[in-house]
C-alpha cells in the first residue's frame, strides 16, 4: 500500500493564499520561494508545486498582482534541491504541445527524474484576453482541447516522429528528442465530472476540490474507480491551509486576526474571474466573512489537532496525499515539519506495516532458535 504524500504549494504570487490585509504577505520573489523549497526538503516533504498565473485580482492587497513564471522558477529549484518532486504548471491553451514537451524533457534532466507537469486548460478569460489568446469555448471543448494536447505531448515524449491534426494545433512529422526518462508525472486539478474523467484517463495525480467532506470521499472514490476501469492508476490529492499554534485557542486567534482584514475588493474581482455575474459576485464579496480570506479549506489548532484533522481527511476520504499551504511559509513550514509531519509519517508506517498473524503456528523445540 503506497505511502501518503505531503507537499507544499509554493507562494509564487504575492500574498500567497491569504486574501487579507491582516494576514502574513509572502513576497513573489525567487528568494522567498527558494527558502520555502529548501525548508520543504529539510522537513521531509515529498513535493513542491507552483501555479501559473498571468493576472492578479487587485484590491487593497493587490492579490497576485505580482507573480513569477512557473517553469523557469521550478527549473532553478530543481537545481538547488535533491529529493522533492518538482511539479510545475502549464496552460494547455498557451503553449504548443511541442514546446511544452521539450520544456519538460529539459526539466526532467535538470531535476534528475523528479519533474511533474500540472496541466491547466486555461479557463480564466481575463488572463488570456490581455494577450489575445482567449478562446471562448464550452467546457466540453476545452477538455477536448486539453485531452488532445496531452496526447500530443505524451506521444512526443515517446515517439521519434508524430503527425497529428486537431482543431487546436497541428503536428507534421514532428520531432522532440531526447525523450524524457522517466516520463514526467502528469497532474491535473478539477472538480467537475468532465475534469475527473480527464484525470482518470490521462493524469497520474488528481487534485480534487469539494464543498464537503462527504463530497471529497465520493470524488476520490470516483477517480480511483474510473482510472481502474481504464486499466490505469491515478492518485488523488486535496489542498489544505494549516494554521498551527501551541494551542487550539491560539490557532483560532490567528484565524480571527487573518479574517479581520479580508480584502473584499480582491474577492469581488476573483469571483468575476470565475465567471460569476456582477450582481451575485458583489453580493458575495460584500457579505464575505473572515473565513473567505482563506482560498481553500483550512485546519487550525495545536500540533495534535492538526495531525488528527489531516489524518481523518487523507485516510477516511482515501486520498493519496495532501498539498499544504501556510500563511507564513518561513515561520510555519519548519514548525509543521518538526511537530506534525513526524506524526503523519508514523501513522503511515502503522497503516502500511504488515499485519501480524493472530494465530501463529507453534514451533517444536527442535525448530526453535535455541536448537538450530
Amino acid at each position: 500500500m503506497p505511502a501518503k504524500e505531503y507537499g507544499v504549494f509554493l507562494p509564487i504570487g504575492n500574498g500567497g493564499w491569504m486574501v487579507s490585509t491582516t494576514a502574513p504577505h509572502p513576497a513573489a520573489t525567487y528568494a522567498y520561494n527558494r527558502q520555502v523549497a529548501l525548508d520543504a526538503e529539510a522537513a521531509g516533504l515529498d513535493f513542491i508545486m507552483t501555479m501559473a498565473k498571468w493576472k492578479g485580482f487587485g484590491g487593497t492587497t493587490d492579490h497576485w498582482g505580482e507573480t513569477l513564471e512557473s517553469m523557469t522558477m521550478m527549473s532553478a529549484l530543481a537545481e538547488c534541491t535533491e529529493r522533492v518532486k518538482i511539479w510545475a504548471t502549464m496552460h494547455a491553451n498557451m503553449h504548443h504541445p511541442a514546446v511544452a514537451a521539450k520544456m519538460y524533457t529539459t526539466l526532467q534532466q535538470i531535476s534528475g527524474g523528479r519533474a511533474g507537469m500540472n496541466i491547466v486548460n486555461g479557463s480564466y478569460a481575463d488572463e488570456f484576453s490581455q494577450m489575445g489568446l482567449w478562446q471562448d469555448m464550452p467546457k466540453e471543448d476545452r477538455y477536448r482541447m486539453t485531452a488532445e494536447w496531452c496526447e500530443a505531448v505524451t506521444r512526443l515524449w515517446t515517439e521519434d516522429r508524430v503527425t497529428m491534426e486537431s482543431d487546436f494545433f497541428t503536428l507534421v512529422d514532428a520531432e522532440s528528442r531526447p525523450h524524457p526518462d522517466p516520463r514526467p508525472t502528469i497532474i491535473n486539478a478539477g472538480a467537475s465530472t468532465l475534469g475527473m474523467e480527464f484525470q482518470a484517463r490521462y493524469a497520474d495525480g488528481a487534485f480534487l476540490g469539494a464543498d464537503s467532506f462527504e463530497e471529497m470521499v465520493e470524488k476520490s472514490a470516483y477517480v480511483h474507480r474510473r482510472a481502474g476501469e481504464l486499466g490505469r492508476e491515478c492518485r488523488t490529492y486535496s489542498m489544505m491551509t494549516v494554521v498551527l499554534a501551541d494551542t487550539d485557542d491560539a490557532a483560532r486567534a490567528k484565524v480571527a486576526e487573518y479574517g479581520r482584514g479580508v480584502d473584499r475588493e480582491a474577492l469581488l474581482n476573483m469571483s468575476l474571474a470565475w465567471g460569476v455575474p456582477l450582481d451575485r459576485a458583489r453580493a458575495w464579496a460584500e457579505g464575505a466573512t473572515g473565513e473567505e480570506a482563506f482560498q481553500v479549506q483550512y485546519v487550525a489548532g495545536s500540533p495534535a489537532t492538526v495531525t488528527e484533522s489531516i489524518l481523518r481527511l487523507v485516510e477516511d476520504a482515501d486520498l493519496d496525499g495532501l498539498m499544504l499551504i501556510f500563511p507564513d511559509y518561513h515561520a510555519d513550514l519548519p514548525e509543521f515539519g518538526r511537530r506534525v509531519l513526524p506524526e503523519l509519517r508514523a501513522a503511515d508506517l502503522a497503516r502500511t506495516a504488515p499485519t501480524a498473524d493472530p494465530h501463529p503456528i507453534p514451533t517444536t523445540s527442535e525448530e526453535s532458535p535455541a536448537h538450530v
